[in-house]
Parts: C-alpha cells; sequence; structure tokens
C-alpha cells in the first residue's frame, strides 16, 4: 500500500468521479485507474461501485476512507516537522565544553545562534574534555569544543582546531602585583606562589601543574577543587593567584599578567564523532563559532 494509492483514492472519493479525481492529483486517468486496480488486488477487495456514470464507495471503501485520510494527515505531519527539524526552525542541539569555555566563549556563540534559530532547544553539557570526549563518542552530544591535544587518542572522533588561546596570571587587583613592576612573568615565577587551583579533571589543572614540573618545581596550592567562578572569586579574595584563559580573565576584573614570549598558550578544538555526520544545527553552531572568532580577530 502507498501513499500514492491512498491519495488518489481519496481524490475519486471526494470526486465521485476518475476523470476529475485524476486532473485533481494532475495524473493521467488510465495511471490513476491503474493505482486504484493495484491497491484493491493488494486488499483483496473492490473498493467503488464502477456504474456508468455514477462512482460510490463499497463497504470495503468506507472502511478504509478514514484510515486512508489519517495516514495522508499523519505522512503530511510527518513531512512538514522533519522540514522544520531541517530548516532549523525546531530541534535540539546539544553541545558539551568545558566551564572556562562555557564562562567566556559559549554565551555569546549560544546567543547569536539562539537570535537566529530560536526554535531549535540549545542544551549545554559542562565538563572537562577528557569527559567530554567520552560522552560524545557515546552519542551523548552532538558538537563539543576540547582542549587538544588528548593525553589519549580517540580515534572515534574528528577533531578541527578552532583557536589557540593565550593563558595569562590573574590576581586581585587590590594586592601587590606577582612580579612587582615587571610586565610579563615567567612560569618559573610561580615557584613558592600561593595558587587558588581548579578540581581534579579540570584541563587547567593539568596544563598548570604540568608547566611547573616542566619547569622543575611543584606547585603550591593555597586552596583547590573550585570550578572557574570559584577559583576567581578565590583570587578576588586574595587566596592567590591562577591561570586562567585570556578570554575568561577580560572579562573577570580581576589584574592580569602575560607571561613572557613564547607565552603559555592551549588549543581549542571542535569535536564530532567520526562515523556520524553532525545534524545540521551542529554545523550551522561550528559556522557561528567561526564567524564570531573572526570578527573577534578584525
Amino acid at each position: 500500500m502507498q501513499l500514492q494509492q491512498l491519495r488518489y483514492f481519496t481524490a475519486v472519493a471526494d470526486t465521485r468521479h476518475f476523470t476529475r479525481a485524476a486532473e485533481r492529483e494532475h495524473v493521467a486517468q488510465p495511471s490513476l485507474s491503474q493505482q486504484i486496480r493495484s491497491l484493491e488486488k493488494e486488499l483483496g477487495a473492490d473498493l467503488f461501485h464502477r456504474a456508468r456514470g455514477h462512482i460510490t464507495l463499497t463497504d470495503a471503501g468506507e472502511t478504509l476512507l478514514p484510515l486512508a485520510r489519517r495516514i495522508l494527515a499523519d505522512a503530511e505531519t510527518a513531512r512538514r516537522e522533519v522540514q522544520e527539524v531541517a530548516q532549523l526552525r525546531r530541534g535540539r542541539l546539544r553541545l558539551g565544553a568545558p566551564p572556562s569555555l562555557c564562562a567566556s566563549l559559549v554565551p555569546d556563540v549560544l546567543s547569536a545562534f539562539h537570535a537566529s534559530y530560536p526554535g531549535v532547544e540549545l542544551i549545554v553539557h559542562e565538563d572537562g574534555s577528557q569527559d567530554l570526549v567520552r560522552a560524545l563518542a557515546d552519542g551523548e552530544m552532538d558538537l563539543a569544543l576540547i582542549i587538544t591535544p588528548l593525553p589519549v587518542q580517540a580515534p572515534a572522533l574528528i577533531t578541527s582546531e578552532l583557536l589557540r588561546e593565550e593563558l595569562v596570571v590573574v590576581s586581585a587587583p587590590d594586592r601587590p602585583a606577582p612580579v612587582g613592576r615587571r610586565t610579563r612573568i615567567h612560569v618559573a615565577d610561580l615557584r613558592g606562589r600561593p595558587l587558588a587551583m581548579f578540581r581534579r579533571g579540570y584541563d587547567l589543572r593539568e596544563f598548570t601543574i604540568a608547566a611547573c614540573r616542566a619547569a622543575g618545581f611543584e606547585p603550591a596550592f593555597t586552596v583547590e577543587g573550585g570550578e572557574m567562578d570559584a577559583v576567581l572569586g578565590f583570587v578576588r579574595a586574595g587566596l592567590g593567584i591562577a591561570v586562567v584563559p585570556s578570554m575568561v580573565a577580560e572579562r573577570s576584573g580581576l589584574r592580569v599578567t602575560r607571561f613572557a614570549t613564547p607565552g603559555m598558550h592551549r588549543v581549542v578544538s571542535v569535536a564530532h564523532r567520526a562515523d556520524v555526520s553532525p545534524p545540521r544545527a551542529a554545523r550551522e553552531l561550528e559556522r557561528i563559532l567561526r564567524e564570531h572568532l573572526d570578527l573577534g580577530k578584525s
């Protein structure tokens, strides 16, 4: 049983005339008649009494008519809803991102996306890159922003570099600057300095500790275990200094001290599953994201 056959059947039932039904459906009358005969053969029953100049429904036709109308209506509803999703009038977008990006880049990008596609539901999953990679591979997200390179290879994902973000040191503006009158700081200058440190699993925690160890020392923590907002609050209260992304630092209201050349940076990449093409909403978000970053450079 085909939708086309049901459309032809309802057209004849409405017009009580094969020729007028064919005209309504923009099809040749013999083709319409053939399709209805095929439908009757499949169902094993005549659907119309075919008296010359007078077409009426049989009992089987009367039974089929409301069902056919319902099937055609459901098919039309399905068509419209799929088109709405395809045209981004409806749907859902699941994005993963580290807390540092949720506190800086993500809000502006999601605001621009929502302004263009208000009917798309936005779901944000906030976590460290390793946890985001696992969730993305499990199909829990459509797209994720992660810090690369990953400590463990993720062959199930496709990653593309988005930006290279500078890391800086933030300190309380009402406390002495971490390097006195100097304008730049070296990683070695963090030796013995009290650091407000992020919780375990945070990309910035691992990055800072690795940089200090590469410089030959273990960092000293005055307080640890916080999320981004908490760590910035600890710094603001004078509990220590912290290494944070420049986009976060610019919004923090804290004193910002940059690292001396070559500086410290992290690479932010966009990732999606390799075995599934990202939905159109995810592709559109990535486009808006890259446009936003390009505008920031100009």
